[in-house]
């Protein structure tokens, strides 16, 4: 078999798994709609009247971070499944079989990459009542930006999860990832409204970037600087995820 055909077998694996068990799915789209509705109206008067703020209104500045939290958020904890899966020694079986380590790791991290595309475009449709205003193309490379983000993400946690191979030291790992780079990509609130030396320091996170190509290409500003910067960073990200994730699979079979 060729590595595609294997990825699609373990994709279709995982996916069914999923679909068995779809609690983890639907949490993921609750978050965000929680965020739409209760914050998003409050969100709406401190756009209009604090500068600082990027171009556009306040449903253009909030549903592309969203998106992009639900790309982070979805992707760096499903190492957790995988971790249960080693216990239970399915990995085991899996790489004493002749299938190639980049499809056991690419096809998991695809199936996450569908399932969070899923969920984007249901919250960016959820959001257009809410107001959202925004140009199909735009709304269409935002969500391949947080397809990129989400397999970068998952493809992380999967190589970091086979590397610690314990719940207890997994968990803290990731959150204190996810804790700094939620608060210093401005997803919430730009950092351009940051003190100076609080904005210095968010140019150093590459999620920054990308959450303001978000919104960038939700403005319909697809070939800005902003845009083509963050998208590059996404690409970047994925591909240094994938090489890593990539050689902790074919290590653990050494």
């Amino acid at each position: 078999m060729t590595v595609l055909t294997e990825t699609w077998l373990i994709f279709q694996r995982s996916m069914k798994q999923s679909l068995r068990n779809p609690f983890w799915v639907v949490i993921g789209i609750v978050q965000p709609f929680l965020y739409l509705a209760l914050f998003g109206p409050l969100l709406i008067p401190i756009v209009q009247n604090t500068p600082g703020f990027p171009p556009g209104d306040a449903w253009q500045v909030l549903v592309p971070a969203l998106l992009i939290q639900l790309g982070l958020f979805g992707g760096l904890f499903v190492g957790f499944a995988i971790l249960t899966e080693f216990k239970a020694g399915v990995v085991e079986r899996m790489q004493v079989t002749p299938v190639s380590r980049t499809a056991l790791l690419l096809g998991r991290a695809l199936k996450e990459t569908a399932v969070l595309l899923t969920q984007g475009v249901l919250l960016t449709v959820l959001a257009i009542p809410f107001g959202l205003r925004a140009p199909i193309s735009g709304v269409l490379v935002g969500l391949a930006l947080v397809a990129v983000l989400g397999f970068a993400a998952a493809c992380g946690s999967y190589a970091l999860a086979m590397q610690v191979k314990s719940e207890e030291a997994f968990l803290p790992i990731v959150q204190a990832v996810f804790l700094p780079i939620l608060l210093l990509s401005g997803i919430l609130l730009p950092m351009t409204v940051a003190p100076p030396w609080l904005f210095a320091l968010s140019r150093a996170n590459p999620f920054v970037y990308v959450v303001d190509a978000a919104r960038a290409v939700f403005q319909g500003d697809l070939f800005t600087t902003t845009a083509v910067v963050g998208i590059a960073v996404a690409v970047v990200l994925a591909a240094g995820a994938l090489f890593w994730g990539v050689r902790v699979f074919q290590r653990e079979n050494a």
